[in-house]
């Protein structure tokens, strides 16, 4: 009998997302897309769970148009953040990706967007991990 476990089977939450950017309509500086979440009422990166089998780049990217109404490119992978959530381990992993197209709709499960500059999206970010996805995102493009 085997004893390895299926990470499929495992009490992991698993999640994706991606650090959504885009350079300015009116200036073209780098902007930052944060979502605001009313259930939680914090600002985060798109991000949310993955459906049974999803692979998860396919999953960010589905999310990110789901929560923000944006198309993106993906771009680098970014460090996966893992955390405890409802009791449960949960492991998000991430990619930069640039929004090319589309328009935000607010729902009941993100009823706020923002695109900030880096430095005022690091301070509107709920989350300290959220705060090293950017700080990864800003190191490897090579607009900053």
């Amino acid at each position: 009998m085997s004893t390895e476990r299926n990470p499929e089977d495992d009490d992991v939450v698993r999640a994706a997302g991606c650090v959504l950017w885009r350079l300015s309509p009116v200036d073209a500086t780098l902007e930052v897309c944060l979502v605001h979440r009313p259930k939680y009422d914090d600002w985060s990166h798109p991000k949310g769970k993955l459906k049974r089998g999803e692979d998860p780049l396919a999953g960010a990217l589905r999310e990110v148009e789901e929560e923000t109404g944006h198309r993106a490119v993906p771009g680098a992978r970014l460090p996966t953040a893992e955390y405890e959530a409802n009791g449960r381990p949960k492991e998000v992993r991430y990619w930069a990706a640039e929004a090319v197209s589309g328009a935000f709709a607010p729902t009941d499960e993100v009823d706020r967007l923002l695109w900030l500059a880096p430095p005022a999206a690091r301070d509107r970010l709920t989350q300290p991990r959220d705060r090293c996805l950017l700080d990864a995102l800003l190191q490897i493009l090579p607009l900053t």
